[in-house]
């Protein structure tokens, strides 16, 4: 099947909630070799993107976007060991700690960006979401990241971000480990006032950023 094909389908599962189909998809696609990043960019994700604006627009509601992102993690989870074998860049640029920040649940926007930030050559440590300013510290310096993206999807929690540049200077981490900031209500206004070092708007974004900053 040709990957246009393959892609509209992986978007009309997410778009549907079908996680049978999105697994179908992503199975097929790895029988037949296509492009399994283009499958992630045209298809997984932008179906989750699509869900995404219809969330904002009331058209749909949570359910059903934790529905849309299991589908999408049914048929990404397939994929993302294959994922070596479709990366434009293998390089190692070395290890991206990555979480939602503490006192916020939402994880969808950052876990694409992780796939992505994987896909890009990083060996991404995907925390997970609502994860204590500490132990991120803590992750950044276990794993000798070479940056950190924080995103926060709620202005309330916004200001953690802000705490968390602190702990990175006070554990002389800062200038050794980059740290990006992302989330709907951040911007690059936001990333200048308290510090961070890059601030990325979406999963493209933050990979264009984030490789060229690394690379220097």
């Amino acid at each position: 099947m040709a990957q246009k094909d393959l892609n509209e389908r992986a978007k009309k599962a997410v778009l549907t909630y079908n996680a049978k189909e999105s697994k179908a998809v992503a199975q097929e696609a790895i029988d037949e070799n296509v492009d399994l990043v283009a499958l992630i960019q045209d298809g997984y994700t932008a179906g989750i993107q699509e869900c995404g604006d219809l969330f904002e627009q009331k058209k749909i509601f949570l359910p059903h976007i934790m529905a849309a992102a299991n589908a999408m993690n049914a048929g990404v989870d397939l994929l993302t060991p294959h994922l070596g074998d479709s990366a434009k860049s293998t390089e190692g640029l070395g290890r991206f700690v990555i979480c939602t920040i503490e006192g916020d649940i939402h994880s969808i926007g950052k876990d694409i960006c992780a796939i992505m930030l994987k896909v890009a050559g990083f060996d991404v440590v995907n925390l997970g979401r609502d994860i204590p300013l500490k132990d991120i510290a803590k992750a950044c310096k276990d794993n000798d990241a070479v940056a950190v993206g924080t995103s926060a999807l709620m202005t309330s929690t916004m200001v953690n971000q802000k705490a968390f540049e602190e702990i990175m200077k006070k554990e002389g981490l800062k200038g050794k480990c980059l740290t990006n900031v992302g989330g709907a209500p951040v911007t690059q206004q936001w990333a200048d006032e308290i510090g961070a070092d890059v601030y990325s708007e979406n999963a493209t974004d933050i990979v264009n950023k984030m490789v060229k900053a690394v690379k220097g």
